[in-house]
C-alpha cells in the first residue's frame, strides 16, 4: 500500500526544474504528482511518477542530488469535509503528518492526496480500519 514517491534536490536557480522535467520527457516517465517545496537557495521537487525506480536510475545518473521516500496515497470524497475526515482519523491516531499534496484522481467525485506521514503502517492500519481507500502504488503509478 505504499507509494515511491522521487524527491530532487534542485538549486533555486533558472533551468533546473526545466532540466528535470525535460529528462523525465526524454526518457518517456510520465509525472502523475508534483509538489515543489522551496527556499530562497533551493527546492525540493517530489514527484510521483508511472515508473520511481527508473526515474530515480535517470536522475542519479544525470548527477542530480535524488531519494526514494515511502508515502501513502489516500483516495477521498472530493467534497467540503473530506480532507478533514481524513486529518481526524491520523489525529485520533497521533499520527504525525510530515506534508500532503493533492491532485486530481481519474475518479469523479473522489480527490487523492499523498501524505508523508512518520508511521506509514500505523496510518495505513488505521485509515482502513476506518473504510478509507489507502492506494498502492502501482495504481497510482497508472492513473
Amino acid at each position: 500500500m505504499k507509494v515511491k514517491q522521487i524527491s530532487i534536490f534542485l538549486e533555486n536557480k533558472s533551468g533546473r526544474l526545466n532540466a528535470v522535467t525535460n529528462l523525465l520527457a526524454e526518457k518517456g516517465i510520465n509525472i502523475r504528482a508534483l509538489s515543489i517545496a522551496d527556499t530562497s537557495a533551493f527546492g525540493i521537487l517530489r514527484l510521483i511518477v508511472n515508473d520511481p525506480e527508473r526515474a530515480y536510475k535517470e536522475l542519479k545518473e544525470a548527477a542530480f542530488t535524488v531519494s526514494l521516500t515511502d508515502v501513502l496515497g489516500v483516495e477521498m470524497p472530493d467534497k467540503p469535509g473530506g480532507l478533514a475526515m481524513v486529518m481526524d482519523i491520523l489525529t485520533e491516531a497521533g499520527i504525525n503528518i510530515e506534508y500532503l499534496y493533492a491532485f486530481i484522481s481519474s475518479d469523479q467525485g473522489k480527490a487523492m492526496v499523498i501524505f508523508r506521514v512518520e508511521n506509514l503502517d500505523e496510518a495505513i492500519e488505521c485509515l482502513l480500519k476506518e473504510g478509507i481507500r489507502v492506494v498502492d502504488g502501482e495504481t497510482l503509478y497508472k492513473m
